[in-house]
C-alpha cells in the first residue's frame, strides 16, 4: 500500500553532497519485531496507512520511501563536555528521509542504532532496546507538556544481543526512529569552519535559513544566529519550567531549530535541586539542572565561533547577547504555561515566576515538582482541588501565600481545560526513574509490554488535557 495523499517527501539535506553526509546502508537484522509504532506522528505526515509489514520494511530493513533517495550519515564534529572532538558524526544513525508534515514544516525521519558507519569508530552502531525504550518515554513526557521536542516514531526489537558496560548484559536490541524537526547540529557548523571551509559555512547557512528560518534575510549570518539563539532561549526555558535534565548538552546534541532531541541519561526532577545531574559521568555537574542555560549558551557561542567565517564578530556578539533576555522572557511564560494562567504583564510574571521557585524551594523533599503545577493548574480555579488533595497541608506558610497571591493576580487560561478527567485524578503523570526502571522491568524479565502502553496512552490524555484541542 503506498503512503497516504498526505505524504509529501522533500529530501533537502540529500542535495547539499557528500561534503555533509555519506550514503550507507542499514544492518542487516536476525529479527524484526514491531514494538512501537506512533500512528498520531505518523498521521502528520501521512504514512498512517502503512501496514505493519510495509512499517518494518520502511524502518526496520530502512528500504527507502518512495521519493527518498536512502540513507546518509550526516558529518559534524562537536564539543564534548566542552572538549573538541573531530571524529564525531552519525555513528549509529543515519537520515532516512524528510518530508513535510501537514503544518507545512520539513521533518527529518533519523535513526538510533541502525548499525555501523564510517563514523562509528568501532562501536558496534547499536541500540539497546531499553535505550529505545527510555527515549520513547522522554519524548512523550515532554510533548505532553508544551516542550519542542523530537517524537519517537518506531521501535523496532532486532534479535541481537549487545554487550554494555553500563548495564546488565547481554541485553535486547533494537532500532529507534525519531520524527524531528532538523538533525542540522552546532557541530555541523563547527566541522566546517574546522576545515576552514567558509564556502561550506555558507552553505549550511543559507540551507538551514531557507528552510527553517525563513523570515531571515538572505546571507544574513547574524540574523540566522540570532534566530538560533531564540529558539534555544525557548526550549532551555521549557526545559526548566518541565523539570527536565537532558544530560548531555554537548554542540552535537543541540540544532539549528530548538527542538529537543537524542536522549541518553535524561531525567526528570523529583524535587526542586538546582544541582541535579542526569549522567552519572558528569561528575563535575556540568549538565546539571540549574546549569543548562549556561550550558545551552556556551554552544551558541561555539557556533557563533564557527559563523566568524562568513560575518563579523560585533553582529555575531550582539545577536548572542539576545540569550539572557530572551530566556528570562521565555521562562516567564513558560512558567504560565504550566500553571495554567494567563500573562498580566513583566512584573507580575515575573513575580509568580520567582514565588513558584521559592515555594519549590521551601518545600524541600515533601513537595514534588510536578503536583505543584498539576495541584495549581488554572490558578484560583485550582484552589479546592489543591487544597482539598493529598497536598493541601503542604500549602501554607510565607513562602505559599507569596505564591497564591501571585498566582491569584492572574487570571485562568481556558478554565475549561480543568474538566478533563486528568484533573480529577489524585496525582499527575510524572516521569520518575523508578517507574522508568519499573517499566523496563516488565519489558526485561516477562517481556510484558502493557505497562509502557499504559503510560503512554496516560501521557497522550495528559497531552490533550493541557493542550485543550489545540
Amino acid at each position: 500500500m503506498p503512503p497516504s495523499p498526505a505524504y509529501r517527501p522533500e529530501p533537502r539535506f540529500f542535495d547539499l553532497g557528500e561534503d555533509y553526509g555519506d550514503a550507507v546502508q542499514s544492518a542487516e537484522f536476525p529479527q524484526a519485531i514491531l514494538r512501537f509504532r506512533n500512528d498520531r506522528a505518523a498521521a502528520t505526515v501521512g504514512l498512517e496507512s502503512l501496514t505493519d509489514a510495509e512499517w518494518i520494511a520502511h524502518f526496520g530493513r530502512f528500504e527507502p520511501l518512495p521519493g527518498q533517495p536512502g540513507p546518509v550519515a550526516m558529518r559534524y564534529h562537536g564539543h564534548q563536555f566542552r572538549t573538541y572532538n573531530p571524529d564525531l558524526g552519525d555513528g549509529r544513525g543515519f537520515l532516512a528521509g524528510q518530508l513535510r508534515d501537514d503544518l507545512g514544516r520539513l521533518l527529518d525521519l533519523g535513526t538510533k542504532g541502525s548499525g555501523q558507519t564510517p563514523w562509528s569508530r568501532g562501536a558496534d552502531g547499536r541500540l539497546t532496546l531499553k535505550g529505545g525504550v527510555r527515549e520513547i518515554l522522554a519524548a512523550a513526557m515532554l510533548e505532553s507538556q508544551g516542550v519542542p521536542t523530537s517524537r519517537a516514531f518506531s521501535l523496532i526489537e532486532t534479535g541481537e544481543d549487545l554487550e554494555r558496560g553500563d548495564e546488565p548484559s547481554p541485553t535486547r536490541s533494537a532500532v529507534l526512529v525519531r520524527l524531528s524537526h532538523s538533525h542540522i547540529r552546532f557541530g555541523t557548523f563547527q566541522r566546517a569552519a574546522f576545515f576552514q571551509r567558509a564556502d561550506m559555512v555558507e552553505t549550511l547557512v543559507e540551507h538551514a535559513r531557507a528552510l527553517y528560518h525563513p523570515q531571515v534575510a538572505a546571507g544574513d549570518a547574524p540574523g540566522f544566529l540570532k534566530a538560533v539563539v531564540e529558539a534555544s532561549a525557548r526550549l532551555t526555558a521549557r526545559w526548566i519550567a518541565a523539570g527536565f535534565v537532558h544530560g548531555v548538552l554537548n554542540t552535537d546534541n543541540l540544532n539549528v531549530t530548538g527542538e529537543s532531541f537524542d536522549y541518553g541519561p535524561w531525567r526528570f526532577l523529583p524535587l526542586y535541586e538546582p544541582g541535579f545531574t542526569a549522567a552519572y559521568f558528569d561528575q563535575f555537574g556540568l549538565y546539571a539542572f540549574a546549569r543548562q542555560p549556561e550550558a545551552v549558551f556556551w554552544a551558541l557561542t561555539q557556533l557563533a565561533g564557527a559563523l566568524k567565517l562568513v560575518a563579523e564578530a560585533e553582529p555575531l556578539t550582539e545577536a548572542l547577547n539576545g540569550f539572557g533576555p530572551a530566556y528570562i522572557r521565555e521562562l516567564r511564560a513558560a512558567f504560565l504555561d504550566r500553571l495554567g494562567v494567563k500573562s498580566l504583564g513583566e512584573a507580575a510574571d515575573q513575580r509568580l515566576l520567582d514565588t513558584t521557585l521559592a515555594l519549590l524551594r521551601e518545600g524541600g523533599e515533601a513537595l514534588r515538582w510536578e503536583p505543584l503545577f498539576f495541584d495549581w493548574f488554572g490558578g484560583f480555579a485550582s484552589s479546592a482541588r489543591a487544597l482539598g488533595g493529598t497536598r493541601g497541608k503542604l500549602y501554607q506558610g510565607e513562602a505559599f501565600d507569596a505564591f497564591r497571591f501571585a498566582l491569584f493576580e492572574h487570571e485562568p487560561d481556558r478554565p475549561e481545560r480543568l474538566e478533563h478527567p486528568v484533573f480529577a485524578a489524585p496525582e499527575p503523570e510524572e516521569m520518575l526513574i523508578d517507574e522508568v526502571e519499573a517499566i523496563w522491568a516488565a519489558i526485561d524479565t516477562a517481556d510484558d509490554w502493557t505497562p509502557l502502553y499504559a503510560k503512554l496512552a496516560r501521557l497522550e490524555s495528559a497531552r490533550q488535557a493541557l493542550a485543550g484541542g489545540r
